[in-house]
């Protein structure tokens, strides 16, 4: 009775934050779960009362109407057919493929030209020959280049344009590996 007249004597702004601290409450205590202990292993998992039920009415049906159910959930849900298994469960596997049978191996059909060092008594010739050979540089950017081997000299390009490459450099005093 108490608590029945102080309530009354309370402001409403004081009656309205009283109000809510009772909901919040109310809200936490609904939320809180407790925790629960993991199953064990070789133990079922319990399962919902609804699942139960949907399964004890599965099991039930006949093959014919277990066939209808698969059709209308596929339909459903959007859900593309599956493969049929054989009736043996899973296929066999292929036997081995022989040597004889073997996949050709792919063959590298682009190539890097990369210049890993270079012969110092035929620096300017070499930088004369990367000036001519490789489009857009001028003497600076060919001694620059020259300069700051190892480096790439043409990257994906055909096996016969490498050997070009590669032979008119070695002239000049480089040497050239193939990628």
């Amino acid at each position: 009775m108490n608590g029945i007249r102080i309530v009354q004597r309370l402001p409403f702004r004081q009656w309205r934050s009283l109000s809510r601290c009772a909901v919040l409450h109310q809200e936490v205590a609904q939320a809180a779960t407790p925790l629960s202990v993991p199953v064990p292993e070789g133990v079922d998992k319990p399962v919902s009362a609804k699942i139960e039920k949907i399964v004890s009415e599965i099991t039930t049906l006949s093959l014919l109407e277990v066939s209808e159910l698969s059709q209308v959930l596929k339909r459903r849900l959007n859900l593309p057919d599956a493969p049929v298994m054989p009736v043996g469960g899973f296929a066999m596997a292929a036997p081995a493929a022989s040597d004889e049978e073997e996949a050709p191996k792919a063959v590298k059909s682009s190539f890097t030209v990369k210049m890993t060092k270079f012969d110092d008594k035929q620096k300017v010739a070499l930088i004369k020959e990367v000036k001519g050979l490789l489009e857009g540089f001028n003497l600076v950017q060919a001694k620059k280049f020259v300069e700051s081997v190892p480096t790439v000299v043409k990257a994906d390009i055909g096996k016969d344009e490498a050997e070009k490459l590669k032979e008119a450099l070695t002239k000049v005093g480089a040497v050239i590996e193939i990628e």
